[in-house]
């Protein structure tokens, strides 16, 4: 089959925006995904790899790998193939993406994903207000605050903190798009749109308003702020941006709380409550109310998925038995709560040590920890904020186990070293 180079960089290049696009919608990213892989496969000639890109894709296939290696510690090896096909999409993008490096448009990929993203969240929003007014006035109206941004997210039909680590990324990019249109031979127009971009995905995270994708969303505001803002530019330029920044996130943020005093209960009483009752949850009054989202039931997790995972040791319960070990053990540890709820470890280091062993939370560690080094390198804000983003939400949460948050690291990540090798081959070029 022939195609030109040219078509074939820009049906490539489109694969990987559908798929970026539709990760909040499992099956139909499933389609492109397959889509993607049978188009990759037909013209598999065109992907050129050397001896120094083997680390890198082996880096960011090593889950999928791990699995293959810990395969046989499942006790059912229908679960472990299905555990397994979750993460299958990290062995296909470094092979592909890393292969067609040269031809990947980082910035009009990114780009493309914010505005498509942030357009497809308002059609979303409005569908919800027509379809469910009652939640939504009642949200306006102050009551039940505490249910509204997983009541939004189950009306799309996705996890609210996975839903919001998505728009955490699109809010800080959208940043850093409306920074690069804040100098002055860009049109009013794109100004204009560009900061409609940032409010509107930036009330999407308050809204679902998920604490450590804020948390995140916060950190890369700071740090797209600071690397856009302290580059060589006039003190005009530097004191304008800087401005923009400053009132656009001040406003947003201060509406919100105005409209929603939950926030402030949320983020601080909330957190830090009944902290002496670690392990002990079933002694608090209905703590379906008092805790579910509380910082307790996370440290209780934790605790009990430690000491399960100490007697396990040294390679771990295998990759499908995880979750099922961990409510076997809080039945036999008589913590009620946690059992009838059936709660996964909600931490992807401590969710792989009791999964695979010693080595679990190793390549963790080098798989989250290697897009920081990508950040560093290419010196791109954007990327060390998605580090940032990714390391936070997998200390409470685990989405490594998850379809959204495996492609979604998979996908960036591959993008992000190919984005680097890119500025390698100018830098031997020049």
């Amino acid at each position: 089959m022939n195609i030109s180079e040219k078509t074939f960089d820009k049906v490539f290049n489109l694969f990987l925006f559908l798929i970026a696009i539709t990760l909040i919608f499992r099956k139909l990213c499933t389609v492109f995904l397959i889509i993607f892989v049978v188009f990759n496969l037909l013209f598999l000639k065109k992907i050129k790899l050397s001896k120094s890109q083997l680390p890198i894709m082996l880096l960011i296939a090593a889950p999928f790998l791990m699995e293959m290696l810990f395969f046989a510690n499942n006790d059912s090896y229908a679960l472990g193939l299905k555990s397994l096909e979750k993460s299958l999409s990290l062995l296909f993008f470094p092979l592909f993406l890393i292969g067609n490096c040269q031809r990947i448009q980082f910035l009009q990929i990114l780009k493309a994903y914010c505005v498509g993203t942030t357009l497809i969240m308002a059609f979303f929003f409005v569908r919800f207000i027509v379809l469910y007014p009652e939640h939504f006035f009642k949200y306006l109206n102050g009551i039940h605050l505490w249910e509204m941004g997983y009541v939004f997210s189950d009306s799309i039909g996705i996890h609210a903190p996975a839903l919001n680590m998505h728009l955490a990324f699109v809010a800080f990019s959208n940043l850093y798009f409306l920074l690069e249109t804040s100098k002055t031979n860009y049109s009013k127009w794109s100004k204009i749109r560009d900061s409609t971009l940032f409010i509107l995905s930036f009330f999407f995270v308050l809204y679902v308003n998920t604490r450590m994708a804020l948390l995140g969303t916060l950190f890369g505001f700071i740090t797209v702020g600071y690397f856009q803002i302290s580059k060589n530019y006039s003190s005009k330029i530097i004191f304008k941006r800087a401005i923009i920044m400053l009132f656009l996130i001040g406003s947003v943020l201060f509406l919100f709380i105005q409209k929603n005093p939950f926030m402030k209960e949320k983020y601080s009483t909330q957190i830090f409550s009944n902290l002496d009752k670690v392990g002990k949850l079933d002694e608090i009054d209905h703590p379906e109310i008092a805790v579910y989202s509380s910082f307790v039931t996370r440290l209780s997790i934790w605790k009990s998925a430690w000491e399960l995972s100490l007697k396990h040791l040294p390679f771990g319960v295998g990759a499908s038995d995880g979750k099922t070990e961990l409510v076997t053990y809080f039945k036999e540890t008589n913590q009620i709560f946690l059992a009838k709820y059936e709660f996964p470890t909600h931490n992807q280091f401590l969710d792989y040590l009791l999964k695979f062993g010693i080595l679990g939370p190793i390549v963790a560690l080098f798989y989250i920890g290697f897009i920081a080094y990508l950040g560093i390198k290419t010196k791109n804000a954007v990327i060390i904020s998605f580090f940032f983003l990714f390391f936070t939400s997998n200390l409470t949460d685990d989405f490594l186990l998850r379809f959204d948050g495996i492609v979604f690291s998979g996908l960036w990540v591959s993008i992000f070293a190919s984005y680097w090798l890119q500025q390698k081959n100018k830098q031997i070029v020049a």
